[in-house]
């Protein structure tokens, strides 16, 4: 006779299946850690994120993980390779990595730096209108919503807007009647 499922047992299951949920979704490259927005301390200019700031070179003072998103690390124990036994680490004392495709700050835990390089989203990230690679921009980069090409920020509306094919003689939404495609979000 199999066990009896109690309230506990089932808390149980349910929290597995939401965390087999959350390792194997899929993350928009706009809300990417790799591709987050960063400010330069020195210079002051927006860019995408990175170790070293595109336009003045300076270093970043406090890098974010492009894997995990984190700017400190507060593990006590676990997957950490460079171990800080009850300290809370922040700045460059939780770098481990450069990252080669993004050029971002990869953080010092293990599964970080062994899974990044392989998951990096912006691996073959070359923009279909100018081909500029990441490091040859400072913007983001992003993905065209309809053929799902690799996007600078300086030609990503005007490639969207030559990619975008209306469907009626109208610009106006079909379900809702506002202009534009993507205006609502009932339309999507």
């Amino acid at each position: 006779m199999p066990k009896k499922r109690t309230g506990q047992r089932k808390k149980a299951e349910k929290q597995r299946m939401r965390q087999k949920e959350i390792r194997n979704r899929e993350v928009d490259l706009a809300a990417h850690p790799s591709n987050a927005n960063m400010e330069c301390d020195q210079c002051g200019r927006k860019q995408k994120n990175r170790a070293f700031c595109y336009f003045c070179s300076a270093l970043q003072r406090l890098p974010v993980c492009a894997k995990c998103g984190k700017q400190k690390c507060m593990q006590k124990t676990g997957d950490c390779l460079v171990k800080h036994a009850g300290v809370f680490t922040t700045g460059l004392q939780m770098v481990g990595a450069i990252c080669d495709f993004c050029e971002a700050w990869i953080c010092h835990g293990r599964n970080c730096l062994a899974a990044h390089a392989c998951t990096c989203p912006l691996q073959d990230a070359v923009c279909v209108e100018c081909d500029r690679g990441v490091w040859d921009h400072g913007g983001r980069v992003f993905r065209c919503g309809f053929c799902t090409s690799f996007l600078c920020e300086d030609d990503q509306f005007e490639h969207q807007a030559s990619c975008q094919v209306l469907e009626s003689e109208t610009t106006k939404c079909q379900s809702c009647n506002r202009h534009g495609d993507l205006s609502c979000l009932r339309c999507k």
